[in-house]
């Protein structure tokens, strides 16, 4: 702890060294900023020497000659003859002049305004140079000020440091009440580990009694036959202790009912499953659910409108129902379907049934099924897809008392087969994506050989998806 202090302690140094000499630099820099003024003197005044002399003798023609006889008609004709060039000259000299002195008077006026500019500017470069001055002591003044700053944290943190070092001393006086009372929590838990162990020899002297109780009730009951159960209600018959008799009602029916809780859901979850088939017996009466299990589907029907009934030969599933007001008798559905008239049922659903039964015995369930519903009732009938790798290896097997896995075609022929006049499959159920084989994902700029290696990779992946990872249950729904 103290190496990882000075470390950070001298870390710590160097980033505040480096931070001054980022900062000085800075300020440097700032300094050289702004550069000395350097104005060049304005032009000097325009030159008028010459002007006044230009304005006296621009007009350079004489006056026509005075003389008389041969001379004065010789003097006319020389004059003709040059007085237009005299004439354009004096033009072109008067122009100029005029010229002249038009520019005179707009060259003392710029002189002016570069006198005035230059003035102006010297001004503005004195007080940009005081601002700069200003600015270079200000920023030298923000050191000192922060480490005013840093002094007055230090004094904090001398005062936080005074305080977490109570605090420390608090805590050191705490953990040892603590420690004294997990020692006596520590024996006072051995003290009840050591009952415990007690408790666990009572109960397995019990266990043993209940097991003899439960052989003698077997042996007892031994000569009459019992049904056996299957997930939410079997409907096979057999002797009790002969294969088949799983989980038979007076005595083991508990047990199926806690598989049931661990392993296919809680009743919340499988209400939230069924539900989706309430449209199939929207406004129908008379519904039957064979091997209605908890009650789920039943509760979802009542709160619908819809009066049902359900069977299950379960006893515990059964007496779990009734006591929740639930319409539910210990039956087969063989042996109750025989009993009822023919079309008297307006619908009825068996989920998760098909699947325990044998196959004469399901052949004979759909005959009398086809016969006890009235015309255009609903046979919804769902189970496990043994089509899905994830179904068979992860639902079918792990339950015992399940006899013959039925593909979703042959369920629906068989149906078909037993007088119902339309028979649709819907599957149910997909397998999450997360459970699924991923797809290979090629990297950018990947050659062809590569592309088209992971294509094809994908396409089985794909085709082991569809056969292998689809769906977890299916239903048939029949219309009588």
């Amino acid at each position: 702890m103290a190496e990882r202090l000075e470390e950070t302690l001298r870390r710590l140094k160097r980033e505040r060294d480096e931070a001054d000499r980022r900062y000085n630099e800075a300020l440097t820099a700032l300094d050289r900023t702004l550069p000395p003024l350097s104005l060049n003197d304005p032009p000097s005044p325009v030159d008028t020497h010459q002007l006044e002399a230009l304005n006296n003798a621009w007009n350079i023609i004489p006056a026509p000659p005075s003389a008389s006889g041969l001379r004065q008609k010789l003097a006319r004709l020389v004059w003709n003859r040059v007085a237009p060039y005299f004439q354009r000259q004096v033009a072109f000299n008067s122009w100029l002049v005029d010229h002249l002195n038009r520019n005179v008077a707009s060259a003392r006026e710029s002189q002016r305004a570069a006198e005035q500019a230059a003035a102006a500017l010297r001004q503005q470069f004195a007080e940009l140079q005081g601002f700069q001055s200003r600015l270079i002591v200000y920023l030298q003044q923000i050191t000192a000020y922060v480490d005013t700053r840093d002094r007055e944290a230090a004094g904090g943190a001398l005062v936080l440091n005074t305080a977490l070092s109570g605090l420390a001393e608090n805590v050191d006086k705490r953990a040892e009440s603590i420690a004294a009372r997990d020692s006596r929590l520590n024996a006072r838990t051995a003290e009840i580990a050591a009952a415990l162990e007690d408790v666990r020899a009572l109960a397995a002297v019990s266990q043993q009694s209940s097991l003899t109780v439960k052989r003698e009730l077997e042996r007892l009951l031994s000569s009459s036959s019992v049904p056996s159960i299957t997930a939410g209600g079997s409907t096979t018959s057999t002797q009790a202790g002969k294969p088949g008799a799983a989980f038979a009602p007076a005595l083991d029916a508990y047990k199926y009912l806690g598989f049931e809780d661990q392993f296919r859901g809680s009743r919340d979850v499988i209400r939230a499953r069924l539900e989706s088939y309430l449209p199939f017996f929207a406004g129908a009466a008379d519904v039957l659910d064979v091997g209605c299990g908890r009650g789920e589907f039943l509760e979802l029907l009542a709160t619908s409108g819809v009066s049902a009934r359900g069977i299950d030969l379960n006893h515990e599933m059964a007496e779990s129902c009734r006591a929740r007001g639930l319409d539910v008798v210990e039956a087969d559905a063989v042996g109750y379907l025989t009993s009822l008239p023919d079309a008297s049922l307006g619908g009825l659903f068996a989920a998760q049934v098909v699947e325990h039964l044998q196959p004469a015995y399901l052949l004979q369930f759909l005959e009398l099924a086809g016969h006890k519903l009235r015309p255009g009732a609903r046979l919804v009938v769902e189970t496990l897809n043994p089509a899905c790798w994830v179904a068979f290896f992860d639902s079918y097997i792990r339950d015992i008392t399940h006899v013959t896995p039925l593909h979703p075609e042959t369920l629906r022929y068989l149906v078909l087969a037993s007088g119902f006049s339309r028979a649709d499959i819907e599957y149910r159920s997909p397998v999450p994506p997360k459970d699924r084989l991923a797809a290979l994902v090629t990297p950018e700029g990947a050659d062809e050989a590569l592309s088209e290696l992971a294509e094809s990779i994908n396409a089985n992946t794909d085709k082991l998806n569809r056969r292998l990872f689809t769906h977890l249950d299916y239903a048939v729904i029949g219309q009588a």
